[in-house]
């Protein structure tokens, strides 16, 4: 498949694209808080009809910051979606949380959904008491 047609080198594109216009070094704590910053900065002042494409914007930012951070990789979800996939463990959806966050404000914030993941991964699955 070209790259141009590749859905992973246009998600890492508009990634990079974030990144460059949030003025951050990478894809990290950082870039997150600078994230969350500039979507509160955006939620009263943004039209409706541009949410769903600044939030696939900033979503694909969010994202490579989980795979980068937390060595993730972008994934298909079982429903279609696509979101990264972490340890064979857990899926997350950077979208529906730029989202939330956009929606709700900080009670939201994409900076406490990142700050989590590493307890989320370090959790056991729970024990099924019927066996």
């Amino acid at each position: 498949m070209p790259p141009e047609q590749n859905p992973l080198t246009a998600l890492r594109a508009a990634a990079d694209a974030v990144r460059q216009q949030l003025q951050v070094n990478g894809f990290d704590a950082a870039g997150v808080q600078r994230l969350s910053d500039f979507i509160e900065g955006q939620r009263a002042q943004l039209p409706e009809a541009s949410r769903e494409g600044v939030i696939n914007a900033l979503g694909c930012f969010l994202g490579e910051c989980i795979v980068q951070t937390y060595q993730g990789e972008w994934a298909t979800g079982p429903d279609g979606t696509t979101g990264i996939g972490l340890r064979e463990k857990l899926f997350l959806n950077p979208f529906y949380r730029v989202g939330q966050q956009l929606n709700s404000g900080l009670a939201n914030s994409v900076v406490t959904f990142f700050e989590q993941i590493p307890a989320r991964l370090e959790a056991e699955a729970p024990r099924k008491n019927w066996i």
